[in-house]
């Protein structure tokens, strides 16, 4: 396990405070806001804290308020439900005494059912694909220390990197993710460590058909919500194809969805989000 899978690992850790109340830190890192997909990912192990039986099959959430990445969060759980087969949990992160951000949670004992899937699309190999910081290296040459240092998740970008001015301005992305070392064997883990990932990579897809960057003062984007649908048991070390389009945005809001499928095919996790597209004092340059 890598140093910095290792600190996801113990951010996901969280303290106990009291019964159904827990606290989640933050990484040492300059930040104006607390990543969404650690928010999102510190939630939903706290609902599972709180769960005896079955797995995560999904949650939807909000994202309220910007993080504060200074100030720990509290994670308030409401215990909604407990059913023989299915288990519901309400989340509430806290900061500052003001709700940041939102979660609905659902557990279920598997069972015998209907079965059919959509094809996963034939890509390339992530073992044919080199690293992200060799990529952005080779392309760019001076890299910005982000790339330089070591991150949990290791991504593989299929095609262009979603920074090249060389890429196809096509509303969709896909890469290969997974953990940066050998997780132990605890699904709800492996489920928190892949909505840390989840939101790593799909608001791309919206920005993908635009000559729009993040640092240039005319764009202002922000997660907004964030579903995922867990379908199958899943491993987060070992390679997910993130398959990400985007269907529309306007309005100043634009929509992605996203699949994750084991390299055997398997569809693991569906998604969708919406996220802030707003242009600031600025015309999209076409």
């Amino acid at each position: 396990m890598s140093q910095a899978l290792e600190f996801l690992v113990e951010l996901l850790d969280l303290e106990t405070i009291e019964v159904n109340t827990y606290r989640g830190r933050h990484p040492e890192e300059e930040r104006q806001r607390t990543f969404g997909g650690q928010v999102a990912a510190q939630a939903l192990m706290a609902a599972g804290r709180t769960v005896e039986h079955g797995r995560v099959h999904s949650l939807h959430s909000y994202f309220l308020r910007p993080g504060d990445p200074t100030t720990p969060i509290l994670y308030e759980v409401d215990r909604i439900r407990d059913g023989r087969s299915f288990t519901t949990r309400r989340v509430v992160a806290i900061q500052h005494g003001r709700a940041i951000y939102n979660m609905q949670a659902s557990f279920h004992d598997d069972e015998v059912s209907l079965e059919h899937q959509i094809a996963m699309p034939e890509v390339p190999g992530p073992d044919t694909i080199a690293p992200l910081l060799e990529r952005v290296q080779a392309e760019f040459g001076d890299v910005d220390e982000w790339f330089k240092r070591q991150h949990p998740i290791d991504q593989r970008f299929i095609g262009e990197v979603p920074w090249s001015p060389k890429r196809a301005k096509e509303p969709y992305q896909r890469l290969w993710i997974k953990a940066d070392g050998e997780l132990p064997d605890d699904p709800l883990l492996h489920a928190c460590v892949v909505t840390y990932a989840s939101d790593m990579s799909l608001f791309d897809a919206i920005l993908a058909p635009h000559s729009i960057r993040w640092d240039d003062g005319s764009f202002m984007g922000a997660s907004l919500d964030h579903c995922m649908w867990f379908h199958r048991d899943l491993r987060a070390d070992e390679w997910l194809l993130y398959d990400t389009e985007s269907p529309i945005a306007h309005g100043g809001r634009g929509l992605a969805r996203g699949f994750l499928f084991a390299q055997n095919g398997e569809l693991k996790v569906s998604m969708v989000q919406e996220g802030l597209t707003r242009l600031v004092n600025a015309k999209e340059t076409p």
